[in-house]
């Protein structure tokens, strides 16, 4: 049975521990509790790590933390999980491959690190595909991540397992990271915020690539505020991330005073690409939403003719950086990881140039687009959840796929723009799938796409209270 305080949004059991009302270690014992109910049907969180979590709460508790940067009371002792893709020290960390099933790091990712400084208390790891490459959550390791919503279905991915830990309750708060929309499309697939931020806002490493600009680790959660709970408490300067930025806005303030976008800019297929007709029609939901706000809507699109093309080349060139994996444990790897390494060693001097050059224009023509609007709207997925095991989609609509990440357009186009792009969700389909809608601001412009976002999710009604228990199929 779920408890009373896992109802209770992540914001409002900050309150209650700021108080002292509750004790963090309480808590800890409710995820945990929570975790060991929900977990073997949903497969949402497969490392846990009560022990560590237990002796954190304590520190907490007594004031006992190491000084140096941080506020424990941004979070103030709520329980999290961690992506596993992201080290914490001491608790396994696979990254979804048997090449590391047994690897248990010594040392935790910086983010790690300001989320516990920050009064995070991680649980456990949430589960990923191979190296986080697809959207849709399974692994050699672990096996799938299920819906809540409906078992037979994906909860998207690459952070598909924050996103079924915090919709069934095992968490109030998560990390994620996002290249091509793994904040976005779990976000979508499960009724959750996946928020996605600008380069360098959230710092991470060190062992990352430094000047990577398309993975950037974010918050999810279950609402907007929380969302911007989670941001505040996972941003900050950080000298070893070139894009790290020292001035930060509290993100709390964006959305204690909601703003209404006056100019919104929307379409349905970014130019043409396949749309279901569910998501058609929870778009249309979604502008009614904006139009009951009293924005001016209109129908515009940054040109993403040349996306395709881009992500390919920008993708698998992060990918050849594993030739020496390939060379040494091919039988180990799945094929969309080998398909994206040796792509990216295909790849000539040309073709990355001009996908460089490409990029700049797209950046330049998105800053000109945003002189003329405050936002930008679009569907989140161009389909609604569909069957866990289907490991892709190869074609929409009568729209036939050459490869396992184009029916992520909607969200990797947005990617290449570098500008910040949340997923909430919208509405649902006749048979109880949820739908999310993807709000994008101008580069370096989170306070105002939280703002926004608050201001949709006040207004909308065609949402369902989260979290639920699980929906066994």
């Amino acid at each position: 049975m779920m408890h009373e305080l896992i109802k209770l949004s992540a914001t409002e059991i900050r309150t209650k521990l700021l108080q002292k009302e509750i004790k963090p270690t309480e808590l800890v014992q409710i995820s945990i509790d929570r975790i060991n109910e929900v977990e073997p049907i949903i497969n949402a969180m497969p490392t846990i790590c009560l022990e560590r979590a237990m002796e954190h709460a304590k520190k907490i508790e007594n004031n006992d933390l190491s000084k140096g940067q941080g506020d424990p009371g941004y979070l103030a002792g709520i329980p999290i999980s961690i992506k596993d893709l992201v080290p914490v020290k001491g608790v396994r960390t696979t990254w979804g491959s048997p090449l590391f099933k047994d690897h248990v790091p010594d040392k935790s990712d910086f983010l790690v690190e300001r989320l516990e400084r920050n009064g995070g208390i991680v649980v456990g790891k949430s589960n990923t595909p191979e190296f986080g490459a697809g959207a849709n959550t399974f692994n050699d390791v672990f096996g799938p991540s299920l819906s809540p919503w409906n078992t037979k279905k994906t909860v998207g991915g690459s952070s598909g397992g924050a996103a079924s830990s915090l919709l069934s309750g095992e968490v109030w708060l998560a990390s994620g990271s996002d290249t091509g929309g793994s904040l976005r499309i779990p976000g979508s697939f499960c009724s959750v915020v996946g928020f996605r931020p600008s380069p360098g806002t959230v710092p991470t490493g060190p062992g990352n690539s430094p000047f990577d600009s398309l993975s950037v680790s974010g918050p999810m959660a279950r609402n907007v505020e929380d969302t911007a709970l989670m941001l505040n408490a996972m941003t900050g300067y950080y000298e070893f991330d070139p894009y790290s930025k020292k001035a930060i806005p509290d993100y709390l303030q964006a959305v204690n005073k909601p703003k209404v976008p006056k100019k919104v800019a929307y379409s349905f297929d970014l130019g043409g690409e396949p749309l279901d007709p569910r998501v058609r029609k929870s778009f249309e939901e979604g502008l009614k939403v904006f139009e009951s706000m009293g924005s001016e809507l209109i129908e515009d699109c940054i040109d993403f003719s040349e996306a395709h093309y881009l992500i390919r080349i920008l993708r698998s060139l992060k990918f050849a950086a594993q030739a020496d994996r390939l060379k040494n444990h091919r039988d180990q790897l799945k094929p969309e990881i080998i398909w994206n390494i040796e792509t990216g060693l295909k790849l000539t001097g040309e073709e990355i140039a001009k996908a460089e050059l490409i990029r700049a224009k797209l950046y330049n023509d998105t800053a000109e687009f945003f002189n003329k609007y405050d936002l930008f709207i679009c569907p989140t997925v161009m389909v609604p959840p569909f069957d866990v095991e289907i490991r892709y989609l190869d074609e929409v609509e009568g729209v036939k796929f050459d490869d396992y990440i184009t029916w992520l357009y909607y969200t990797h186009s947005l990617t290449l723009t570098s500008s910040p792009s949340v997923s909430l969700p919208c509405s649902f389909t006749d048979d109880g799938l949820p739908i999310g809608i993807q709000l994008v601001t101008e580069c370096n412009n989170e306070y105002d796409l939280l703002s926004f976002s608050q201001s949709f999710e006040n207004h909308n009604t065609n949402t369902i209270q989260t979290p639920i228990d699980p929906i066994v199929k």
